[in-house]
């Protein structure tokens, strides 16, 4: 019965990512077009998918290689879009960190946005899952997505000739976010944090290299910082 129950929670996980795909497969293929056309070849956008594994980090830093910013200002923009993934493993922490060290790299390596958050709100739905149960869930809603993401990336770099850039795939990448950060703005630190990274990106896009983008991160984590430890104050 314990067998059947952690697949139980393997299987709803592949049924709750299956809908991601609807916005992997352009993101990936229009990565992989973007990557390729920048001058890098199949091997090295294939690669780049597979080691940095976070589209908006990809994006970034491949805008900025493509206008020849600074090596140090591509890594700190990339690592300051992927600075929610210090908070995403905060957060999933009480639920997997019990989990063997060679468990908790793999789910360390395959934490973005799509597995978080679906995790999180499922841990929150049934909270009397087992350890094991919560793992097998984020194990399969990983696996439409993650191995998807690096197909498509492959799919859109092997396509770059055939894809003309009039197609505007940019769509996706402001759908993805808007469709991941909505839902999750249940607490007024959340969004109040939203709040003020918006803000503050949009007031320094003036800044080259896109510097408003690290600075806006930084903003929107210390309003909704300042939010709850009022909130724990009052």
């Amino acid at each position: 019965m314990a067998q059947q129950d952690v697949m139980s929670s393997f299987w709803r996980g592949m049924r709750d990512g299956m809908p991601f795909l609807l916005v992997i497969f352009p993101f990936a293929g229009l990565f992989g077009v973007v990557a390729t056309e920048a001058g890098l070849n199949v091997l090295e956008t294939l690669a780049f998918s597979v080691v940095v594994i976070a589209g908006a980090a990809q994006f970034t830093a491949l805008q900025l290689m493509s206008e020849e910013a600074p090596t140090l200002v591509v890594l700190a923009s990339a690592l300051a879009v992927n600075l929610r993934m210090v908070m995403y493993s905060a957060s999933i922490t009480p639920h997997l960190g019990a989990l063997p060290l060679w468990k908790r790299a793999v789910t360390a390596y395959f934490l973005v946005d799509q597995t978080y958050a679906s995790s999180i709100l499922d841990y929150e739905r049934h909270p009397d899952q087992s350890l094991a149960q919560k793992w097998a869930y984020f194990m399969g809603v990983m696996v439409p997505i993650c191995p998807s993401w690096y197909l498509f990336t492959l799919v859109g770099a092997l396509a770059a000739e055939a894809v003309p850039s009039e197609m505007g795939l940019d769509f996706a990448l402001p759908i993805a976010f808007i469709a991941l950060i909505v839902p999750a703005l249940r607490t007024g630190a959340h969004r109040a944090a939203a709040l003020v990274a918006v803000v503050v990106a949009l007031g320094l896009a003036w800044l080259p290299f896109n510097l408003g983008l690290p600075l806006a991160g930084l903003a929107g984590m210390m309003a909704g910082a300042e939010v709850e430890r009022r909130r724990g104050t009052a």
